[in-house]
């Protein structure tokens, strides 16, 4: 729990489901229930403890603060797999996801954690390029992008199976301030051979936001 005046190195998890304006409520209603479902047994699968996250709904999603101790490389690698996994055993309705994940400084504001850790976890969910690559991956369930810092920090350890040929740079310009990520389609620790996401740089795209 954070504390008014407390600054914390956080972990924060970003989650958003494809579509989910375009459905009637009764579905969106459906959606939601099926996302936490997913997301308290992927959770649960990689041992973690979802009762101990700060969770914001995001309306069609969910923004997440975790402990200030958990084990990055579980997160980015069990958490993710078991998120593509469980949706692999497939239910109605079928949920499409981008996550995003980044680590950083918090603090505790008026109505929930705020800092910059926040905003970038946010701007790469949010990402067109993020939101494109889902789109063009029909086969797939899962777009998991992490901040570039992530990347280097944890990804690059290849601790729990971590593949960081998995992964690719991109990069996104909003509001005069570029965003640096790494996507992966699918789980960042397995693959079969000869589907590696190829290495390469994203283009550098201006948004008019806000």
């Amino acid at each position: 729990m954070l504390h008014e005046g407390q600054l914390v190195y956080g972990f924060v998890v970003a989650v958003d489901v494809e579509g989910f304006s375009r459905r009637g409520i009764l579905d969106q209603t459906a959606v939601l229930f099926r996302l936490k479902e997913v997301l308290d047994r992927a959770a649960e699968r990689a041992g973690l403890v979802r009762a101990e996250w700060l969770r914001q709904p995001r309306g069609d999603g969910e923004l997440a603060v975790l402990p200030a101790d958990s084990d990055g490389s579980r997160v980015v690698a069990d958490f993710a797999h078991e998120v593509v996994e469980e949706l692999r055993r497939g239910s109605h309705p079928r949920l499409r996801l981008r996550i995003s994940m980044h680590h950083g400084a918090l603090t505790a504001g008026v109505f929930g954690p705020i800092g910059d850790a926040l905003v970038v976890a946010c701007r790469l969910l949010d990402a067109e390029f993020a939101r494109e690559t889902l789109a063009r991956h029909t086969g797939e369930d899962v777009v998991l992008v992490v901040s570039q810092r992530l990347y280097e920090d944890v990804v690059a350890t290849r601790f729990r199976g971590l593949r960081p040929e998995r992964f690719r740079l991109v990069t996104e310009r909003v509001k005069g301030r570029t965003y640096r990520g790494y996507l992966c389609v699918g789980s960042p620790k397995s693959a079969a051979p000869g589907d590696a996401v190829p290495a390469g740089h994203g283009a550098v795209l201006e948004l008019p936001r806000g």
